[in-house]
């Protein structure tokens, strides 16, 4: 597996990959259309790969993508789950599925937040549905901690500024 930085080229894959994380839990909630024209989940990446944007592809030995990590500075206006300021961009990550398991998303996750500490960003936040301990046991070892909740979701904050 190699680690490579995204481009503005990675919006399709990218599109994927915030479907499966909104379908984590195997039930279609959200699709591939919904995530490209529903102002609600297109905001994520819609304009990919605005200058405040970054993140981290993984990709197998083949060249196929294994998953991804990505973060995008958003005003209030354009808030997901995981806003909490101007100047906090929100995460997203995913992993597909024949990837799992391997440690690909703690090593996304690592390079990710390397770019965000690199980048100058006083911290990072995401939002983790209740049921998904896989992922929030991640974050947790990476330092995030629970900072609010909305719905069914916890809003988690990592602090750059003391790693």
């Amino acid at each position: 597996m190699r680690l490579r930085p995204t481009t503005s080229s990675d919006l399709d894959l990218l599109e994927e990959l915030l479907v499966e994380a909104y379908n984590w839990t195997g039930e279609t909630r959200v699709t591939l259309a919904q995530v490209r024209t529903d102002p609600a989940h297109a905001r994520h990446l819609a304009g990919w790969q605005r200058p405040t944007d970054l993140g981290t592809v993984a990709e197998a030995d083949d060249g196929t993508p294994a998953g991804a990590a990505w973060a995008r500075v958003v005003p209030a206006s354009e808030a997901g789950y995981g806003f909490v300021a101007d100047d906090v961009p929100e995460l997203g990550m995913s992993v597909l599925a024949p990837h799992r398991g391997q440690g690909v998303g703690s090593k996304l996750l690592d390079a990710c937040l390397d770019q965000l500490w690199t980048a100058g960003h006083p911290a990072v936040s995401l939002s983790v549905e209740d049921g998904n301990g896989v992922a929030r046991r991640l974050y947790e070892s990476r330092g995030f901690v629970v900072v609010g909740r909305s719905g069914s979701s916890d809003t988690m904050l990592r602090d750059l500024q003391a790693a």
